[in-house]
């Protein structure tokens, strides 16, 4: 039986045909290990054999029929690496694909599955930057091909691998493993006879060639090929920004920040605010996560706007520019604004507010987002010609009438609609919208609380309720939330920082109702949740178990959520699932951020604004 291992320098391939070896010799096999490599640097491919024979074992060359292949790194998995493999024969794979992403031409082998790379990170086997998965595919290899586990544990006690023993039998444990019904079909003999072999002509002469170069394994005779393709960390921003874009440029430019902000200017005006209230999701994207960390592209984002305006200073010039309405100056509205004037064309914004920025002014304390950072990308959007008209409510027949006078109209009004519980006692003066709460604060020259505060939610309002609250006055700030911690949608980095202020996370935990006594609020009752099955959002539902318990507090906060005030529609009108907005009398009229997404981060907003312009 012949073994062909493909790994990279680095991976332990070597090694693990040696561990593969000793399982066999201890079965009484007789054996034969070796490597296939040179000067390899880490990360080039490397190849390693082992043979397991009843005889005595004579065969020298390199395996090239395996009756068993294992792979430690599917970015190898091509021709020649599954070349001569028989049908019948079993191949290991270390990968994150599932045997329903299989291609059909693996229906002939016995294939096995397994995340070795991820199994062998948890158990710390490695470094940070290069994981060694040896073995822990040697305990998949064993149950791939029936040995079992006590084989393999007596075998790392004997070389003293012990510690690595609870990660292999993850590994045995886990493997996914789809058999065929092919039988299996040996290799053919090699018939070398003299006749098929080339005339050795005489040596006549002493020739002296030049040294061979360092040898890289199969890179040595491969062609590097450069595919433009995106960055994960561009693809996972939802404004669209080119992150390797702009860290590059700064790179390329001694770290300056004129060429990163004219990158940004291409997708965005407002870097200072993502920089500073942004979720990151391109940093959950970046490649380097795994290795010695994820590039800090907020903070760079944030440093280069505050070196360097990003919004652009020219505009396009159009024949005929049209005149589009935009409802809501939050950053939805600020950003397709931005989009239709560097356009070329007339961009108005009406909003409820004294000043534009929505919920980044109003519902955004200023510890997180300074207003100056804020005006200031304000004031740069307003620069291109854009008009705005404040302390303009809009209503349903207000709306017909902009609908009648523009072009087009952008409705990116965000998610007006608060959520009540409607319980007995919330007319109380001590219960309030967190939403409002933070107006107040933001808006309305302060607020002052006192006692102790309960907020309800778990959401980025509640993370701002709670700071806020300490900030107001508050001796004592609770978070009550229906489900984990782990399945709060706030900002981990937000979760943290309250945290880290004092405020307490009380899990698993439904409000049932007010406890107000002679019309005084003084606690809340909450009911004991337990999870059940995952809902529609991907989270496990909370379901009540009957237990309740009462919280005393002075003040409720509520952060449930919002949802469409559709008042603002006029009759006939209807938000459609492309984000156009079905109108009675064929007014061109689209929807932008909350309103048609309903992701609530300001980074999607962005995005959709783009897109709506």
């Amino acid at each position: 039986m012949e073994i062909r291992i493909h790994g990279r320098g680095g991976q332990g391939g070597v090694t693990g045909a040696k561990i593969l070896a000793l399982i066999y010799a201890r079965l009484g096999k007789d054996v034969q290990t070796f490597g296939d490599y040179s000067g390899e640097r880490s990360g080039a491919p490397v190849r390693a054999y082992t043979r397991v024979s009843d005889e005595p074992i004579t065969n020298r060359n390199k395996v090239y029929h395996p009756d068993h292949l294992l792979v430690f790194d599917d970015s190898l998995l091509g021709p020649a690496v599954l070349s001569g493999v028989p049908k019948g024969g079993h191949i290991l794979l270390n990968t994150t694909m599932s045997l329903s992403d299989l291609p059909p031409e693996y229906a002939d082998f016995n294939v096995g599955l397994i995340n070795a790379t991820e199994i062998a990170r948890k158990h710390g086997i490695g470094t940070k930057s290069l994981v060694i998965v040896n073995t822990t595919i040697a305990g998949a290899y064993c149950k791939l091909v029936g040995l079992e586990f006590s084989e393999l544990d007596a075998a790392y006690n004997d070389i003293g691998f012990a510690s690595n023993l609870d990660s292999a039998r993850e590994a045995f444990e886990t493997v996914e493993i789809c058999e065929t019904s092919t039988p299996h079909q040996h290799a053919p003999e090699d018939d070398l006879s003299a006749a098929q072999l080339p005339m050795v002509m005489e040596l006549v002469a002493h020739v002296t060639s030049p040294a061979t170069g360092l040898k890289t394994g199969t890179w040595s005779s491969q062609r590097p090929a450069y595919v433009e393709k995106l960055a994960p960390c561009s693809a996972f921003c939802p404004a669209g920004n080119d992150a390797i874009g702009f860290v590059q440029a700064m790179a390329a430019n001694g770290g300056g920040a004129a060429e990163g902000a004219e990158i940004l200017g291409r997708s965005t005006p407002l870097s200072a605010v993502c920089g500073r209230v942004c979720p990151a999701p391109c940093m959950q994207g970046c490649n380097r996560a795994e290795k010695e960390g994820t590039v800090n592209i907020r903070g760079l984002e944030r440093w280069i706007a505050e070196q360097n305006p990003v919004a652009v200073r020219k505009v396009e010039r159009v024949a005929e520019p049209k005149r589009l309405a935009i409802i809501g100056g939050g950053p939805a509205g600020l950003s397709a604004a931005y989009e239709l004037a560097k356009a070329g064309h007339d961009a108005h914004i009406f909003d409820t507010e004294a000043k534009l920025g929505g919920v980044l002014r109003t519902g955004i304390p200023e510890y997180r987002l300074p207003r100056v950072a804020l005006d200031r990308e304000v004031d740069d959007v307003l620069a291109l010609g854009v008009t705005a008209h404040c302390n303009e409510p809009i209503d349903a027949g207000r709306m017909s009438e902009l609908a009648s006078d523009f072009d087009g109209v952008i409705i990116a009004a965000g998610l007006q609609k608060l959520r009540s519980l409607g319980l007995p006692g919330e007319d109380s003066d001590a219960v309030e919208q967190g939403i409002r709460f933070l107006h107040r604060i933001t808006m309305g020259g302060g607020a002052t609380v006192s006692g102790h505060v309960v907020i309800l939610g778990g959401g980025n309002t509640a993370m701002d309720c709670a700071r806020s609250a300490y900030r107001a006055g508050a001796e004592k700030v609770t978070v009550a939330y229906r489900r984990t911690h782990a399945e709060m949608p706030a900002i981990r980095e937000e979760i943290h920082e309250a945290e880290a202020e004092g405020v307490e996370m009380l899990m698993l935990r439904a409000p049932k109702g007010y406890v107000v006594a002679d019309g005084k609020l003084t606690g809340i009752e909450l009911e004991i949740q337990e999870l059940g099955e995952p809902d529609e959002s991907g989270r496990r539902s909370p379901k009540g178990t009957g237990q309740t318990e009462t919280l005393d507090c002075d003040c409720v906060l509520l952060a449930l959520g919002q949802s469409i005030d559709a008042s603002i529609f006029p009759d006939g009108w209807e938000m459609s699932d492309d984000h156009h907005v079905k109108t009675a009398n064929g007014a061109v009229v689209f929807g932008a951020g909350d309103i048609s997404t309903w992701e609530g981060t300001v980074t999607h907003a962005i995005g959709s604004g783009r897109r709506a312009a």
